[in-house]
């Protein structure tokens, strides 16, 4: 019997605040990280539906990302700006082509 020992250890991020210009990119991220997702979920065959159902493959976020609640968009931000600020923890810089 497996026992589940495993404690996750991100980076701390805690201390990278991340500038103005980067909320427009990290909103950006979000949105194509729902279109990622909602893309994988339909190529498995999932659907829309009202409530999610796992025997039937219904999903209520298989929307376009302006249409989702504005909770369920909290989720891909938080991964964004999360990815945003680990990649500036790593010492790297983000720029945008002029």
């Amino acid at each position: 019997m497996k026992t589940n020992a495993y404690t996750p250890q991100p980076v701390d991020t805690t201390g990278v605040e991340l500038p103005d210009e980067l909320m427009e990119l990290a909103e950006l991220m979000a949105e194509n990280v729902h279109e990622v997702w909602a893309r994988t979920r339909m190529e498995q065959g999932w659907t829309y539906g009202p409530v999610r159902d796992d025997a039937r493959k219904q999903h209520p976020c298989l929307v376009p990302y302006a249409e989702l609640p504005e909770e369920e968009k909290v989720y891909d931000r938080n991964t964004s700006q999360e990815t945003l600020r680990f990649i500036l923890a790593q010492d790297f810089t983000i720029e945008k082509k002029q």
